[in-house]
């Protein structure tokens, strides 16, 4: 643990002084006790972002081909990802899956945050795309909070066709916690749409973004 803090405090620092951005609302993270943090996703640093600046540790779904890379660099990514809480997920297993939310679910039952994207994949347009049920099941499953994020200007950190970290200015707003209705993991369809509806108006309202009614596709589909 101290040395997952570690590797997030520097990180918080280095995003800090290269990025000068502007954070507001993490009062609003719960001192204890399982919470889902739900935010739209503009970048591939959207995660490390997150993990970096929260004030509590929240673990985020990453690719598991991050953590079997072969040689130094492998390990020193392996370790990183670890260190900031990632959790390993195989590249054909949807984030809505049923597998991958018992995993999230475990987390939020020990006491620790999770993260969430609910539209999918990140936007490619900077639009807000319709958001997945799956954040909605998480929340009445568990009865946990949302805590919803508005992240702006992250895509200009990695441009379009770049693999490289571009230090730029972005904003980080978090919103109230939303709590719903613990229901249990078998609930029907209607009040699960209802909390996903519920929660990316809430995110919608943070980020500013303008909002597509369709769902969103991962590129090349």
């Amino acid at each position: 643990m101290a040395t997952s803090e570690a590797v997030r405090t520097g990180m918080r620092a280095m995003v800090k002084v290269t990025c000068r951005p502007t954070v507001t609302g993490l009062e609003h993270v719960p001192d204890s006790g399982g919470f889902i943090v739900a935010s739209n996703h503009l970048s591939f640093f959207d995660s490390v972002i997150l993990q970096a600046m929260m004030p509590r540790m929240v673990h985020f779904f990453a690719k598991s081909e991050y953590f079997t890379q072969p040689g130094l660099r492998g390990k020193v990514m392996k370790g990183f990802f670890e260190s900031v809480g990632s959790i390993p997920v195989a590249r054909d297993q949807q984030a809505a899956s049923v597998a991958a939310l018992d995993l999230l679910v475990d987390h939020l039952e020990a006491g620790t945050g999770v993260g969430i994207y609910p539209e999918g994949t990140r936007s490619r347009d900077g639009r807000l795309y319709k958001g997945r049920t799956g954040v909605g099941w998480l929340a009445l499953a568990t009865g946990a909070p949302v805590v919803p994020v508005g992240l702006a200007g992250t895509e200009r950190l990695q441009p379009p066709g770049s693999n490289r970290f571009t230090p730029h200015r972005f904003s980080l707003t978090v919103g109230p916690p939303l709590q719903f209705e613990h229901l249990g993991a078998k609930h029907p369809l209607p009040p699960r749409r209802q909390a996903t509806a519920e929660i990316m108006d809430a995110i919608a309202a943070l980020s500013g973004q303008e909002r597509v009614a369709s769902y969103n596709t991962p590129a090349g589909q």
